[in-house]
């Protein structure tokens, strides 16, 4: 009875240790930035995205979502990433009773050059550009832009990894998107049942692409994130595929 006791009390700790883990953040450090809020209370004008994205709703981001400056952007390959931001040095548009919101990167705030100040997205500035819900989560409507804080954190997701398939047969795009943990993709290979490997050319966002024609061939894709994890989705996609269909892997990172 006694051993049966300490292995439940074992399993809840490893369950609990899991969470914890989870949550921790990937990089701890703070980092100091500014923001501001694109769009209405609705999400307007935050949906169709330079990262790919399309219905922020229907792929699972809703308005837990911010653009990025160009440092921050990295030429779309940080779509996908999530980040932990707070209200910082400012109290009288930080709202005091809210700790920190979390989001993820799904568009981009071009920089502009046409005025000498004002210009938050411009290189080399850390800033974010939030749905107008998650800038007023943590400061005053009023404020237009505020100091903040922040680091990057895991992405926690609901189900596996997802595949949406775009363009024609001589060119196949990929949008790969409910990326956890990391949540932005640095590489992707995909493998036809026909064919070898091919490593697929980054084409803007979290979208990626090859000229191979792989329609009636079951597909395999072999995707690495950020911080150098690799997971194989294994015949994921069956080989009567069509253009414009997602398919969801099994597991997650």
């Amino acid at each position: 009875m006694a051993k049966s006791n300490s292995l439940v009390i074992v399993a809840i700790f490893t369950i609990l240790l899991v969470k914890v883990i989870g949550r921790m953040p990937i990089d701890s450090r703070w980092h100091d930035a500014h923001a501001t809020f694109y769009g209405d209370i609705n999400g307007g004008e935050t949906m169709q995205g330079a990262c790919g994205y399309g219905n922020l709703f229907e792929q699972g981001y809703g308005l837990e979502t911010t653009a990025l400056s160009t440092s921050l952007f990295n030429e779309g390959y940080t779509c996908g990433a999530c980040f932990e931001i707070k209200c910082v040095n400012d109290p009288q548009w930080c709202k005091k009773d809210v700790n920190s919101i979390i989001v993820t990167a799904t568009n981009f705030c071009p920089p502009n050059y046409s005025k000498p100040d004002g210009n938050w997205c411009n290189p080399p500035q850390k800033h974010f550009d939030l749905s107008m819900k998650m800038f007023t989560t943590i400061a005053i409507y009023e404020a237009g832009i505020v100091p903040v804080q922040y680091r990057r954190v895991p992405c926690v997701k609901n189900g596996g990894v997802r595949f949406e398939l775009r363009g024609n047969p001589y060119f196949l795009m990929v949008l790969v998107h409910n990326v956890g943990n990391a949540g932005d993709v640095v590489r992707v290979a995909i493998k036809g049942s026909n064919s070898d490997w091919v490593q697929m050319t980054h084409n803007w966002g979290q979208v990626w692409h090859t000229g191979l024609n792989l329609v009636g061939q079951d597909l395999t894709f072999w995707v690495t994130t950020s911080d150098k994890k690799a997971l194989q989705f294994v015949s994921l996609v069956p080989s009567n595929w069509q253009f414009g269909q997602t398919y969801e892997g099994s597991i997650n990172f």
